[in-house]
C-alpha cells in the first residue's frame, strides 16, 4: 500500500520531521562505520541504536531519545555538534539538523508574498548571451530566466506562473523526463532541495501545498521524500538529449543572490571545442524558435 501524501496546504510538522530525520540518519549508520562491535544476526533494529548514537555523542539515551522524538527546543548548538559528528552528517545535513532543532518562525504574511527578482539580476541575465541562466527561489521556483535559459529547458514564459517550478516539470511533465539523461538524480536533487526548504520554512502554506501536490500525484515523489535526504548541489554536471540538438553536456554553477540567500542565480556552460559548445552555439543562432521543449504526445 502506498503512504499516505502530507495533507496539502498544512505546515510540515518540525517536530515530526526532526524526528524522522535523526532516526533515518541513524539506520544508514552500521556499527563498525562508526568502531563499534556489532553482533549481527541479533539486532533488531537497522543502523546504530539509540543508546550507542547516545555513546558516540556524549549525551545519556535518555536525552537522546527525547531529542529523537522530536523535542528540540532546549538542546544546545554544543550537543547538536556532537550528534552531527556521531551521525557522520555532512554541512548540508548538519545545517537541516539546526533548523530543525531550532528553527525560528516566519510571518505567514512574508511566507505567502510571491517572491521578487531585482531588476538588475533580470538584466544581467539578458546580457549573459549564450550562457543559459535563470534564478530559483524557495520551492524550488523559476523566478527569471534568459533566452538561452529558454532555448535549452523549454519556453517557462508559456507556462502559468505557479506551473514555472522544477519540482512539479521534473515529476509531472513528460517532456522533463525525456530532456534529462539522469532523470533520476535530477529528481533526487529537486527533493533534497524542497526537504532543506522544508526545515528552514515548515510553516510556509505553499511549501507544504506543493508537498502535498507531488505526494498525490507522484509516486516516485513520495518515495524520494520519505528517504529525508538533504543537500547542496552548488556545481556539476548535467547531461541533456534535447530534441533540437540532441545531446548536451554542460557543466553548472550556483550562486547565492547577496541580500536575499533564497534566491540562487544558476548558469550552465559547455567545455570549449565541444560538441555540447557546437550545439549551444546552434541553439543561440535560433533564437525564439529554439525555445521550447516539445510537449509528449
Amino acid at each position: 500500500m502506498d503512504e499516505q501524501p502530507e495533507s496539502a496546504g498544512r505546515p510540515l510538522d518540525r517536530r515530526a520531521e526532526l524526528s524522522e530525520f535523526l532516526r533515518t540518519r541513524r539506520a544508514r549508520l552500521k556499527p563498525q562505520d562508526v568502531g563499534l562491535p556489532d553482533f549481527g544476526r541479533h539486532r533488531r533494529v537497522p543502523g546504530l541504536r539509540r543508546e550507542e548514537l547516545a555513546q558516540l555523542a556524549g549525551v545519556s539515551v535518555a536525552y537522546y531519545t527525547r531529542l529523537e522524538q522530536g523535542n528540540g527546543r532546549n538542546v544546545s548548538a554544543e550537543v547538536l555538534d556532537a550528534i552531527a559528528r556521531a551521525l557522520r552528517l555532512d554541512d548540508a545535513e548538519q545545517a537541516h539538523l539546526t533548523h530543525l532543532a531550532k528553527g525560528k518562525q516566519h510571518k505567514k504574511k512574508a511566507l505567502g508574498r510571491a517572491q521578487q527578482v531585482r531588476p538588475a539580476l533580470t538584466q544581467l541575465l539578458d546580457t549573459m548571451d549564450g550562457v543559459p541562466a535563470y534564478v530559483v527561489g524557495r520551492r524550488s521556483e523559476i523566478l527569471a530566466w534568459n533566452r538561452m535559459a529558454a532555448a535549452v529547458f523549454g519556453d517557462w514564459a508559456e507556462l502559468p506562473a505557479g506551473e514555472r517550478n522544477w519540482a512539479r516539470l521534473v515529476f509531472l511533465r513528460p517532456e522533463y523526463r525525456d530532456l534529462f539523461v539522469d532523470w533520476e538524480q535530477k529528481a533526487i536533487d529537486i527533493v533534497c532541495t524542497l526537504r532543506m526548504d522544508a526545515g528552514c520554512y515548515p510553516d510556509d502554506p505553499r511549501l507544504s501545498a506543493l508537498v502535498g501536490e507531488l505526494s498525490v500525484k507522484s509516486a516516485e515523489f513520495r518515495g524520494l521524500w520519505a528517504r529525508h535526504d538533504v543537500q547542496e548541489k552548488t556545481h556539476g554536471v548535467k547531461r541533456l538529449h534535447h530534441p533540437l540538438v540532441g545531446e548536451l553536456s554542460l557543466h553548472f554553477e550556483t550562486f547565492k543572490v547577496t541580500g536575499d540567500g533564497d534566491q540562487s542565480v544558476v548558469a550552465y556552460h559547455a567545455e570549449p571545442g565541444s560538441a555540447s559548445a557546437d550545439g549551444l552555439r546552434l541553439l543561440a543562432s535560433w533564437g525564439r524558435d529554439a525555445a521550447r521543449v516539445p510537449s509528449s504526445p
